[in-house]
């Protein structure tokens, strides 16, 4: 009872409509059609009220949308004493909101399960004892216990056991994934079948399912203004329609045929279809962890013509290891490892991870700094005990004046490479190696099925190493040694628009909100980009990127495939009534199942099975 209740509040509209009807019914069939009538009669006008004045508002505001031929349908019968037809266009339009509202709600059931089942407890060790805490409570080292049945608290490895986890919320994955020893796992996993124990990698806070559960409320309160589709067609289909009717009417001289055209002509079919098919879509890419802020968001990225990537990070793994040191001045390799980790300790580049991770490795002794100041694009400075230090490209070390050795050759240096400075004279250069995602070719060539052809690779690092990556993925485009601001030039200046730009970093911020699509690549990366980007990836996996753009254009298929489907039946419909052989409320009746079939159409947005049948 409580659920009909709920039901009806919610659908109070379509529910009065269907109570009068229920009522109005047995009374005609009985013989007090007046009473009926006067019924019907208060409850359309009661029904049309908050229809013109959200039209009028709309005009006010210099909008125009199709809602005029629905409220001059309504009118029209009540004038002409068509009461059953006027109910027929008012149980329509109520009920075709009632079915948009609960095509929303249905299409947002896994954003739903995101913030729902977020982790609340954990059990952790602490001075040897089995203890439950809050989940906001966990720091990162804590020894976690993780029992069947029970969520990830955090991101964490295990360090004992072995389980299958359930990871279906997070990537989309049905199957269960076997995780062992030494593997990561996911915050917002189920543990089926396995106790382990792990260790928690990051805080609650920085874990993956807050990103996640972040992300999500930040789209669903987005309210970026995007244009009702239906709407970009009112105005020739508003005029087609009163065209055919006053011209029936004025070839027969009967204001009935004017009725009988309108409403066949009713536009419930158009105003629905796009937002059903686009919350679909919403919903079904967030089931794959990609998360779209905005339905206007969605629109661009189905239109996108060409798609720029990030290298490192992005079409590499960002996983750079130190492949050599060259050392000048004196300087021993490990004195010119201590110096670039000393500086690059206070920076989250992958350069700067790799640098650190060497110098652990070495068990290199760290110098003492400080004045650190990150230049954006180029590197680090600062003063490393008591001396000034530079650590970035050659540039940068070119600007404070650093003295260069006489036979030192940059141009041999044509693969990703720091530049260390200290005391004014080039101490070293570290020399790195990187990795191309295993995904990263599979990624362009769906890109290409999806018929994108232009793709560029927009990047801070040099030339040749840019182009070593990029030929063997077939990416003939490439600006390299770009700083952010020749990112957003680059893309700008692309010949093909739209762009959407593929990122992670926090250099990728301006350019990933420059772009007409920014793309950020995983929900571990830089805030700033996931906060600058209209899509985010929450997932290490560039494959989703193809993933949400098929979804995009699938989604804007249905989308304008329904609202065409819709004024074509209209304009045949309105053709036919036109002749006069049928009756008001028979065009009512019809409308209502042309209403059904695009809506029903418009729901296929939702639906994965063309994603299934890809993967087999």
């Amino acid at each position: 009872m409580r659920q009909i209740l709920r039901a009806i509040r919610t659908y109070y509209l379509f529910a009065i409509a269907l109570a009068a009807s229920a009522v109005a019914l047995p009374l005609n069939l009985a013989g007090f059609s007046a009473a009926a009538h006067w019924i019907l009669i208060a409850t359309s006008i009661f029904e049309l009220m908050p229809l013109v004045w959200g039209m009028l508002q709309d005009l006010r505001r210099g909008k125009y949308g199709v809602d005029i031929l629905a409220a001059t349908a309504i009118t029209t019968s009540l004038l002409l004493g068509e009461y059953w037809a006027g109910m027929v266009i008012v149980l329509m339009l109520t009920g075709g909101q009632a079915l948009e509202d609960y095509a929303g709600h249905r299409a947002e059931h896994e954003l739903d399960a995101l913030l729902t089942r977020a982790p609340q407890k954990a059990r952790i060790l602490r001075g040897g004892k089995e203890v439950e805490v809050k989940v906001s409570e966990v720091r990162t080292g804590d020894m976690l216990i993780i029992r069947p049945g029970e969520l990830v608290p955090v991101d964490a490895v295990i360090t004992e056991g072995s389980a299958n986890f359930d990871e279906s919320s997070l990537t989309g994955e049905s199957l269960p994934q076997s995780k062992e020893k030494g593997e990561e796992l996911l915050s917002g996993s189920i543990n089926i079948d396995g106790s382990i124990k792990a260790k928690a990698l990051r805080s609650a806070e920085d874990s993956q399912y807050q990103q996640i559960i972040k992300l999500v409320k930040a789209a669903r309160g987005s309210q970026a203004p995007f244009v009702r589709l239906a709407d970009r067609y009112a105005v020739p289909f508003t005029a087609v329609s009163f065209a055919v009717a006053i011209t029936a009417w004025a070839l027969s001289g009967e204001p009935i045929r004017f009725l009988e055209v309108i409403v066949v002509a009713t536009p419930c079919p158009l105003i629905l279809a796009a937002p059903i098919a686009i919350v679909s879509g919403m919903s079904r890419s967030a089931k794959h962890g990609i998360i779209i802020k905005t339905g206007g968001a969605l629109e661009r990225l189905a239109g996108v013509h060409t798609v720029a990537f990030d290298k490192t990070g992005t079409l590499t793994k960002g996983q750079l290891r130190i492949e050599h040191i060259k050392a000048f001045h004196g300087f021993s390799q490990d004195k010119v490892l201590a110096i670039a980790a000393g500086l690059e300790q206070h920076s989250n580049h992958a350069q700067a991870a790799a640098i650190v991770a060497g110098a652990k490795e070495k068990r290199v002794e760290l110098p003492p700094t400080s004045r650190i100041r990150e230049v954006a694009g180029k590197g680090i400075t600062g003063t490393v005990a008591g001396k000034p230090a530079v650590v970035g490209k050659l540039a940068l070390l070119e600007e404070h004046g650093v003295a260069m050795p006489k036979a030192f050759d940059a141009a041999s240096y044509n693969q990703t490479a720091a530049f260390v400075a200290a005391g004014g004279e080039l101490a070293g250069v570290i020399t790195f190696a990187d990795t191309v995602r295993e995904e990263s070719k599979s990624t362009i060539a769906a890109l290409r099925k999806l018929d994108i052809t232009n793709f560029m690779m927009v990047t801070g690092d040099n030339e040749h190493t840019a182009k070593k990556i990029a030929k063997p993925l077939g990416i003939t485009e490439v600006v390299a040694n770009a700083l952010p601001g020749d990112k957003i030039q680059a893309v700008k200046a692309a010949a093909h628009k739209p762009v959407a730009f593929v990122g992670d970093g926090i250099n990728d911020a301006p350019v990933l909100a420059a772009s007409d699509v920014g793309i950020a690549l995983g929900a571990r990366g830089s805030a700033a980009a996931s906060e600058s980007a209209d899509v985010v990836i929450v997932l290490d996996d560039l494959t989703r990127v193809a993933r949400g753009i098929e979804i995009a254009k699938r989604t804007f298929t249905i989308a304008k495939q329904s609202v065409w489907i819709g004024i074509a039946l209209s304009v045949a419909l309105m053709l036919i009534f036109s002749t006069g052989r049928f009756l008001p409320i028979h065009g009512a009746i019809i409308q209502e199942v042309v209403d059904v079939i695009v809506i029903f159409n418009a729901l296929r947005a939702h639906s994965d099975k063309r994603t299934a049948k890809q993967e087999d």
